[in-house]
C-alpha cells in the first residue's frame, strides 16, 4: 500500500508561488466556481446535475451519465451492476489499481463481490498477464493512467490488445478514468474514442479540472438506471447535488482545452531535470502531465530542504513525500497543473536539484 507522505515542518512562512498541481483555492475560490444562475437539483433530478449528467454523456460519447458525490460510491456502483449480469462475480485490476490501494476494501466487504490483481506492481499491464488468469472473471477495471506508478499509459495497440481479449473472454471492460482528459492529450484521441472501448467509464471532475469534487459514470442507459438505484442506496442521492455538479459543469470548458499544453510542459521538465545528479523521472519520458520523481535524499534532509526553499523563496515544492524501500531515496508526485505552469522547466529543476542537496545551500 502506498504510504503517507512525510509532512514538511510548519513554518510562518506562507506559499507564494507552488510547484506542484494547481494553487490551492480558498472558500472563496472555491464557490465561485459556481454560477450564480445555477439552477438547482431535487435528490439528484434536475438543474446543474442533469446538465452535467448530459454534458458528461456527451463527451464520453455514452448514452447516459449519472454523478455520484465521489469516486469510490461511482466505482463501486458500476462494477457491482456488471457484476450481477454475469455468472462470476470477480473484478480483476492491476495491484496497484485504486480500489485495491486507497478504499478500505470497499469492493469485496461492501459490494461482497471477489476481487483479484494481475500483472507485477511495478510496470504496467501485459496481454499475457491477462491469458495468464485461469479463472472466469467478470469485470475488468482498467486504470488510464496508471497512477502509482507514475502516469503510465499502455501504448493504443497494447490497450486495444486488453480490450479484444476482455470481448474474446466475455469479461464487461470498465475504465478508472479518474485522469482521463490527461490521457486523452497522450493519446491524442478524444475522450469519446477512448470511452468507445469501453462499457463504462468514470471521470472525476476534481482531479486536473479542479472543480469542487465528484464524479460521472457514463455508459448504457439501461446501465445508468441501475447506477441511479445504486447511488441512492450508497447514500449518494443527497438532497441537493447542485453545487459539486455546477462547479464542474462551469470547469470543464475551461480546463479541457489546457491538457496538451500541461503535458508539453511536463515532458519539457523531465527534459530539464535529466541531467540533474539524484534524480529519476518515472517514466522518462513522461506519459502524461504527471510523473514520480525518486529522489537520492533522505526523509529528514528533503524536509528540512523544501522548508528552507518555502521560508527563502516562497516557494511550495512538494507537501511531503513517499518513503521507499531504501531509507536514503524517497518518491514524490509531480502533477503539472496552472500553478506549474506558472514555472519555467529550469526553475523547476533547480529547485528539485536543491531538493536533494545534502548540505545547506
Amino acid at each position: 500500500m502506498t504510504t503517507t507522505p512525510h509532512e514538511p515542518p510548519a513554518t510562518d512562512a506562507p506559499p507564494t508561488r507552488y510547484l506542484n498541481g494547481d494553487s490551492p483555492k480558498s472558500a472563496t475560490d472555491l464557490l465561485a466556481t459556481i454560477p450564480a444562475d445555477t439552477q438547482t437539483d431535487l435528490y439528484g433530478n434536475g438543474g446543474a446535475v442533469e446538465g452535467l449528467e448530459r454534458y458528461t454523456a456527451e463527451l464520453l460519447g455514452k448514452p447516459a451519465a449519472v454523478f455520484f458525490p465521489s469516486g469510490i460510491m461511482g466505482q463501486g456502483a458500476a462494477l457491482t451492476v456488471h457484476a450481477a449480469r454475469h455468472e462470476s462475480s470477480t473484478v480483476a485490476w492491476h495491484p496497484t489499481a485504486h480500489p485495491q490501494v486507497h478504499e478500505l476494501d470497499t469492493i469485496t466487504r461492501l459490494h461482497r463481490l471477489t476481487t483479484r490483481t494481475v500483472g507485477d506492481p511495478a510496470r504496467l499491464l501485459q496481454l499475457s498477464d491477462l491469458e495468464a488468469v485461469p479463472e472466469q472473471l467478470a469485470v475488468l477495471l482498467l486504470e488510464l493512467p496508471q497512477r502509482e506508478i507514475g502516469g503510465q499509459l499502455p501504448t493504443w495497440d497494447e490497450l486495444t490488445s486488453h480490450v479484444q481479449w476482455a470481448r474474446e473472454h466475455d469479461v464487461y471492460l470498465h475504465l478508472d478514468g479518474a485522469r482521463l482528459w490527461e490521457a486523452s492529450a497522450s493519446y491524442d484521441r478524444s475522450p469519446a474514442v477512448i470511452a468507445a472501448l469501453f462499457d463504462t467509464v468514470y471521470v472525476s471532475f476534481y482531479k486536473g479540472i479542479g472543480a469542487l469534487s465528484g464524479c460521472c459514470v457514463a455508459g448504457e442507459s439501461d446501465i445508468a438506471d441501475e447506477l441511479r438505484e445504486w447511488r441512492r442506496r450508497l447514500g449518494g442521492t443527497l438532497y441537493g447535488l447542485w453545487p459539486l455538479a455546477a462547479s464542474a459543469l462551469a470547469l470543464l470548458p475551461e480546463r479541457l482545452p489546457e491538457m496538451p499544453a500541461r503535458l508539453t510542459h511536463a515532458r519539457a521538465i523531465a527534459d530539464a531535470l535529466r541531467p540533474v545528479a539524484g534524480v529519476t523521472v518515472v517514466p522518462d519520458p513522461p506519459h502524461t502531465s504527471m510523473m514520480h520523481l525518486l529522489l537520492q535524499v533522505d526523509e529528514p534532509t528533503f524536509t528540512a530542504n523544501a522548508a528552507r526553499i518555502l521560508e527563502r523563496d516562497g516557494l511550495q515544492t512538494f507537501r511531503g513525500a513517499q518513503s521507499t524501500i531504501d531509507p536514503n531515496v524517497v518518491k514524490v508526485e509531480l502533477n503539472v497543473g496552472r500553478a506549474t505552469l506558472q514555472l519555467s522547466p529550469d526553475d523547476i529543476a533547480a529547485a528539485i536539484a536543491e531538493l536533494v542537496t545534502q548540505t545547506p545551500a
